[in-house]
């Protein structure tokens, strides 16, 4: 399974930008880092030289990093993707009941990659997108400071917003579409007939494997923070707002990112906990069976004598409670603190810089100096 196709995919194949039919990070890069370059060109042949001021950061963020990083991001997660469904094949945990849905399910993603529609749909909305930013200029309404920065270059200006930020979004559309189907395949994976192990060591039933894909969600999760941040820079070098009225914003970007890489993992909920419910009464009625022939064995000493020393029942005995603390510890979701501190990271990093503007690198170093000596 994959999540690689489409007419893009394939021009990029073409123009040999995608490598093993896989990699797709050569592409990801001439389509950020080649208008960038166009674009510069355009504003240095008018004589501008603001074009690389604060005002303007957005701009190059989105083209030199953002744009980059979501081929970086589908490049790692198509790999993990086919590894994750190669691994619930072998694991047997779909069930000769569940393996015809999930094949299903299967080649319905397939369907979906190979076909025109994602990236028409998502063309169509990004050049709806651009439709309506105009008419926002038009009534003098301009969502950022980069737009007034570039007015003074027009050339420029017009290969940004008429090229540049509508391929950006039609990138965007098609990352969404992405994620959509990745959420669809979770929810059909869910609700399939899966033989969930209660005592699989992972603790997640033997999905524990799904939050290692999700961990490749982090350079998407630092793309989206990276444009959050660089916008926000412009808006507080321009005046518009403060650092302070920009911190609801910012934790609704931390929210954001939860709810699209790590709550679609919540959908197996009820299956693992309908699971670990399962393992405890299962477990409870062999537990309650052994040690009842234990005690009278060893603590009643009814029935043969034998030499304590030695005897395998104690290390049977503390092997049982370890299978039960495994089901009883069971999660519900195959989410951990690595999944959220490495997501959590990738969106924090590209925020900290903002902190300069009230705290210079200097004031900041003398502060921590301070606490250190204890002043």
């Amino acid at each position: 399974m994959s999540l690689l196709g489409g007419p893009l995919h394939r021009l990029g194949a073409r123009c040999a930008l995608v490598r093993e039919d896989k990699n797709t990070v050569l592409l990801g890069l001439a389509l950020g880092w080649l208008p960038w370059l166009v674009l510069v060109f355009l504003a240095l042949a008018q004589g501008a030289t603001n074009i690389f001021a604060l005002p303007v950061v957005a701009v190059h963020a989105r083209l030199l990093l953002a744009l980059p990083l979501l081929f970086v991001a589908e490049t790692a997660l198509d790999a993990k993707f086919r590894e994750f469904v190669v691994l619930l094949l072998r694991s047997g945990l779909p069930g000769e009941r569940a393996l015809p849905e999930l094949e299903t399910a299967a080649s319905r993603l397939l369907r979906w990659k190979n076909s025109w529609l994602p990236d028409a749909t998502s063309l169509v909305a990004a050049a709806a997108v651009s439709v309506l930013w105009v008419r926002m200029r038009l009534i003098g309404a301009s969502p950022h400071e980069s737009s007034q920065a570039l007015a003074a270059m027009p050339l420029a200006a017009a290969w940004y917003w008429f090229v540049c930020l509508p391929l950006f979004r039609f990138l965007m559309f098609r990352w969404a579409w992405r994620l959509a189907s990745w959420w669809l395949f979770l929810w059909r994976l869910a609700k399939s007939n899966l033989a969930l192990q209660p005592d699989h060591p992972d603790r997640a039933g033997g999905l524990g494997y799904l939050e290692i894909v999700h961990t490749r969600f982090a350079t998407l999760a630092l793309a989206i923070s990276i444009i959050v941040s660089a916008t926000f820079a412009e808006d507080i070098v321009s005046g518009r707002t403060s650092l302070k009225d920009a911190y609801p914003a910012l934790f609704m970007t931390l929210l954001i990112d939860v709810l699209l890489f790590i709550a679609p993992l919540c959908v197996f909920a009820f299956k693992l906990r309908a699971s670990q419910e399962r393992g405890l009464r299962d477990y409870t009625t062999l537990s309650s069976l052994y040690v009842h022939s234990f005690e009278q064995k060893w603590i009643r000493r009814e029935g043969p004598q034998e030499q304590l020393l030695g005897t395998p029942d104690l290390q049977s005995l503390a092997d049982l409670g370890n299978s039960f603390s495994v089901v009883r510890n069971m999660r519900l979701a195959p989410i951990s603190i690595r999944l959220l501190v490495i997501i959590g990271g990738a969106a924090l990093v590209p925020l900290a810089p903002l902190l300069l503007f009230d705290y210079p690198l200097a004031q900041l170093g003398q502060m921590l100096l301070r606490k250190l000596a204890g002043l």
